[in-house]
């Protein structure tokens, strides 16, 4: 299940650190985020190192649909509405400035990303939400209409448009963007003591550390793991689909998500909570839309991303914790990691330098406005049920009962443990106790992966890592 745009795309591998060193800023992660704030910094002349467990871009980057927009969905009246509307405009500026960044770098730099702009659009149902969207986002300066002429191969009331929006090949601008900056691959960040990264292969002294990994592994302080959950979905890549001009998603839940990229059309959608996904399907589901609407339509390529979900929509940019003043963090990105992670390399480059910045009260992670203290106490509840299940629940069936190519929750000498079957009937269990914070994880079948329903790590069918926070596998020996 690789992406089209690892398809397409070969990044040039970095050497994993292998002796001590200094540097003023360590940054965790080389994803777009990591990347885009490294290369911020390093115009200012701030000597960055950027350490990734795996490869660049290796994470969520390489998985995104790529879509360079101020349009998250029908957010502006929910902003609006709980922020107020001086933060839901800092909000719309911060995101503003961030696709303008994107087209200045592009221009600047003559990136070959096969930038494109284009308009885009949130369709939905409901003709009178969708209107109370396009004002609301038209208050806040944004370049916002209502359309009801849809060239969709569904029905719909109609859709909110932004103009002057873009898409690109991230892979391909990430490639770009790295060239010349000091990044150690395969460098596992083990544990952080104040100013020490300590890594399989050296320690690195920094005077400010950024975690841009996605989602931060370190638990206190900051409560990250309290403060947002983590989501999947799935994307098809179609040959012989029509092009669909502009970048289209549903309002709400269960929508659809299209865009072209040249003569492939990609179809996402089928989203869910990681680890509530025990009947699997969601492919199964996407690949029937796809027949419905595209009939003479050839899957090219399959893949899925996920994404961290903060409860009041929007992303955790800034200090880590007040106890913590030289550490900063970008997280809770939700479906929009693009302009998001520029927003993030803009705001922690003024952080970092001391600079005043417009839009950053909006995204401090240290606020607590009511949708986030109520979001917090429903991600506790969700943790107490993964944490009593693991206790309370007893499996029903015995490792023998598992398919071959299957895994599940079973009873094997005694223990409650996970098993994967391989064809030949090799078994590999698997402690189904999540080393984050010991939730009791659930079998994905349509990614065979072991997934934390409560904060969202994953693991292959083996027990090695595949994302965090999570740092450690759930190998059986």
């Amino acid at each position: 299940m690789e992406s089209i745009w690892s398809k397409t795309c070969r990044l040039e591998e970095r050497e994993a650190l292998s002796q001590d060193l200094d540097t003023q800023v360590a940054v965790i992660g080389a994803g777009m985020a990591g990347i885009l704030t490294a290369a911020a910094l390093a115009e200012e002349g701030i000597r960055v190192t950027v350490v990734e467990a795996d490869r660049i871009a290796g994470g969520q980057t390489r998985n995104t649909t790529a879509k360079i927009t101020v349009q998250h969905g029908m957010i502006f009246q929910r902003l609006i509405r709980t922020l107020g509307e001086e933060k839901a405009r800092q909000y719309a500026r911060a995101n503003l400035a961030a696709a303008e960044k994107y087209r200045a770098l592009i221009n600047a730099r003559g990136i070959d990303c096969d930038f494109e702009e284009c308009d885009s659009y949130v369709y939905g149902d409901c003709r009178e939400d969708l209107e109370a969207e396009t004002r609301a986002a038209a208050e806040l300066g944004l370049p916002a209409s209502f359309t009801e002429h849809l060239p969709l191969p569904f029905p719909a009331a109609g859709a909110v448009r932004f103009t002057g929006q873009a898409q690109f090949h991230p892979l391909k601008f990430i490639r770009a963007m790295s060239e010349g900056l000091t990044i150690c691959e395969h460098t596992p960040v083990l544990r952080i003591e104040e100013d020490r990264l300590v890594t399989p292969g050296g320690t690195i002294r920094a005077e400010q550390v950024v975690f841009a990994c996605h989602f931060p592994f370190v638990n206190f302080p900051g409560v990250y793991f309290a403060k947002m959950h983590q989501e999947r979905s799935y994307v098809l890549a179609l040959e012989g689909a029509p092009r669909v001009e502009g970048m289209w998603i549903g309002a709400g839940e269960g929508g659809y998500s299209l865009r072209s990229w040249g003569n492939l059309l990609l179809l996402g959608g089928e989203g869910h909570r990681t680890g509530e996904n025990r009947e699997g399907g969601r492919y199964q589901r996407l690949r029937e839309k796809a027949r419905e609407w595209f009939p003479q339509s050839q899957e090219a390529a399959c893949w899925s991303a996920q994404d961290c979900i903060p409860p009041d929509g929007v992303p955790y940019i800034g200090r880590y914790a007040p106890t913590r003043p030289q550490w900063y963090v970008a997280t809770g990105f939700q479906k929009w990691g693009m302009t998001t992670s520029m927003v993030s390399a803009l705001t922690l480059r003024d952080l970092i330098c001391g600079r005043q910045n417009s839009w950053a009260t909006v995204f401090d992670p240290a606020r607590l406005e009511a949708e986030t203290v109520s979001g917090m106490a429903a991600q506790g509840g969700q943790a107490v049920k993964g944490l009593a299940k693991r206790f309370l629940q007893i499996p029903s069936e015995a490792a023998s009962e598992i398919p071959p190519g299957h895994g599940g929750i079973v009873a094997l000498n005694g223990e409650k443990v996970g098993v994967y079957k391989e064809e030949d009937g090799t078994l590999y269990p698997v402690d189904i106790r999540c080393p984050h914070l010991g939730c009791q994880l659930e079998w994905n079948p349509d990614e065979k992966s072991w997934d934390c329903p409560c904060h969202g790590s994953r693991f292959d069918r083996w027990g090695q890592v595949i994302s965090g926070p999570a740092q450690e596998g759930i190998q059986l020996k």
